[in-house]
């Protein structure tokens, strides 16, 4: 339970948890050493001198014992010249009240010392003085007050290895820092191209970093590699194979032509051209597919100029479409604008299909932005929605197939542009029309 509670507040990232397993054992290693050291030279030493102190006012004591008050003062003037110690004695002088500053620490062991070696002991003055300290108490003659120089009762300057403690602990921390920082670039940098690969960019990529590093680095670069070589041989095969089947399609229509001028039966040459017609839309279909892995660089767009292109296509096709929410003024983003266009034309016809119209709006929130079309057919129901967005995947029995027929692949185009753009692409029931409601989520970057 501690350590759950105690992970809400360490760092998640892999650069704040390295800083901290750097830090936390210089500032426990502080600590202990400062707590050590205040034990030894504070108070040990501290109790040490004042052994000396204490044994000089015992010769005060002495000094003044059954003398009068004027023959007291000759007898500690001259332990006043020996002792180098300022002493006043008699009725007359004043109580020293007991005053010490927060960060004095020996100070706490000069007054505790005095009190268990003078029963009569009144206050010890610590705080008006940095290099004195006075102190009172009563003799069998009279009251006692000495004024002792700090040295003999504590050790000199004891802040300075304080100072040198956290001076060198806050060197060695940034130091430290540093050599982090070099070795969290590469990871960095690794992170960033896989990030920008996920999208479909290409991003640089030089082995630099630790062994472990290079190693993950260069791994990446082969699977990269890897990928690359499938995604252009599997381009290059849905190629051929769509050429190929047109040098047929194209006998066949000339097949047709004769046989139309033979005076075949013509209901027979119109189905076979129906057919025909529906190879070649389903080859096209597999080009776009293939296309969808082919190189675009990311350029700044309006996504409102885009979305809005997108709908006056689908009107011009004849299509019976509705747009709904946009955004006030221009929304510039860095995205692949044939692609993204590609995947609204998907799903304003995939609308248009099993729909009798379709409703497309643009969301702009704080660190996304929403393209949404709608439409008011029959939808899909929730057990499938997953399944639907696989390649070559046709729901007969979800959607209504006398609208067009095809080859599953209009949603599994927009969920591949989706993720190159790092979002993704979600479905779900349409409140506002009872259709399908399909979502590009797109994250914003500059």
């Amino acid at each position: 339970m501690f350590f759950a509670w105690l992970k809400k507040f360490t760092p998640r990232g892999i650069y704040g948890r390295a800083a901290l397993i750097i830090l936390l054992p210089v500032v426990v290693l502080q600590l202990v050493v400062l707590v050590a050291f205040s034990q030894r030279y504070f108070d040990d030493v501290t109790e040490q001198l004042m052994v000396g102190v204490v044994a000089e006012v015992g010769l005060y004591e002495v000094a003044v014992e059954g003398l009068e008050p004027q023959d007291a003062r000759a007898a500690m003037a001259d332990l006043d010249a020996r002792l180098r110690i300022s002493s006043s004695f008699g009725e007359d002088v004043p109580a020293v009240v007991s005053s010490r500053l927060w960060f004095d620490v020996s100070g706490r062991t000069i007054e505790r010392t005095l009190k268990e070696a003078l029963p009569t002991f009144e206050g010890v003055d610590l705080a008006s003085s940095q290099r004195q300290f006075a102190f009172s108490f009563m003799t069998d003659a009279g009251r006692l007050r000495l004024v002792v120089d700090r040295l003999r009762a504590s050790a000199r300057n004891p802040h300075q290895l304080i100072v040198l403690m956290l001076f060198t602990g806050v060197v060695i921390t940034a130091i430290s820092i540093i050599f982090l920082r070099n070795q969290m670039r590469p990871i960095r940098r690794l992170a960033r191209a896989a990030d920008a690969f996920g999208r479909g960019e290409l991003v640089p990529y030089r082995l630099s970093g630790a062994t472990e590093v290079r190693s993950a680095g260069a791994a990446f670069l082969n699977m990269r590699a890897r990928i690359e070589r499938q995604i252009d041989q599997r381009t290059l095969m849905l190629s051929g194979v769509s050429h190929d089947l047109r040098t047929p399609l194209t006998r066949m229509r000339l097949t047709l032509s004769m046989l139309e001028a033979e005076g075949a039966p013509q209901e027979d040459i119109d189905a076979l051209k129906s057919d025909m017609s529906e190879m070649e839309r389903l080859l096209d279909e597999f080009l776009t597919f293939a296309r969808t892995d082919a190189a675009e660089e990311n350029e700044h767009v309006d996504i409102c100029a885009l979305v809005t292109e997108a709908v006056a296509r689908a009107k011009r096709a004849g299509g019976d479409v509705i747009l709904c929410d946009m955004p006030s003024g221009e929304l510039s983003m860095s995205v692949r604008p044939h692609a993204l266009a590609r995947a609204l034309d998907n799903l304003i016809g995939n609308a248009l299909r099993y729909g009798t119209q379709a409703f497309v709006s643009l969301n702009a929130l704080e660190r996304s932005v929403v393209l949404t079309v709608e439409d008011d057919g029959p939808g899909i129901p929730e057990a499938d929605r997953e399944r639907a967005l696989h390649p070559f995947v046709r729901l007969d029995g979800s959607r209504n197939q006398n609208m067009g027929s095809g080859v599953g692949l209009g949603l599994s185009i927009a969920v591949d542009i989706a993720r190159r753009h790092g979002g993704s692409l979600r479905l779900s029931d349409s409140e506002d029309h009872g259709g399908l409601r399909a979502d590009i989520v797109l994250p914003r970057r500059s």
